[in-house]
């Protein structure tokens, strides 16, 4: 084998060798990407699910206690207002396109359908409350 064949076939195996280099970065890349967004969904599911102002007003909405839940409506606690911020949020994200509608339905399906109870859907739809975002995602899920 002369000089410049041999030249030809480190040549050849170098750039193979960075190819090989290159896809396994993006496949350990892509790993990587996937378990911090499953972290990140697992600690959005823990606040929504374990923190304990969401879990009275969670609690509330699914018992269906139309009175209690007028309460809320009418007099506007801190924990109804963080139950409603919380899901903003949750409409600001999937707007940003950081949750996608299906992780959305998967984590928070039953919840979101829940706030269609009358007069929490009024509530949530009157601009004034500023739960545009929320709205949006109601009506569209």
């Amino acid at each position: 084998m002369s000089l410049e064949e041999w030249k030809s076939a480190t040549d050849i195996l170098a750039n193979l060798a960075i190819l090989v280099a290159g896809v396994w970065g993006l496949y350990t890349y892509s790993k990587a990407k996937k378990l911090d967004r499953a972290k990140w969904l697992k600690d959005l599911y823990e606040k929504f699910y374990e923190k304990p102002d969401l879990k009275v007003v969670r609690n509330t909405i699914d018992e269906g206690d139309e009175s209690k839940i007028n309460k809320y409506v009418t007099r506007e606690p801190s924990e109804f207002t963080d139950y409603l911020n919380f899901f903003e949020f949750i409409g600001h994200l999937r707007e940003q396109k950081q949750i996608s509608n299906e992780e959305v339905i998967g984590l928070f399906d039953y919840y979101l359908r829940s706030l269609k109870k009358p007069v929490v859907l009024k509530y949530v739809q009157d601009k004034s409350h500023g739960y545009e975002k929320l709205a949006s995602l109601l009506e569209e899920l």
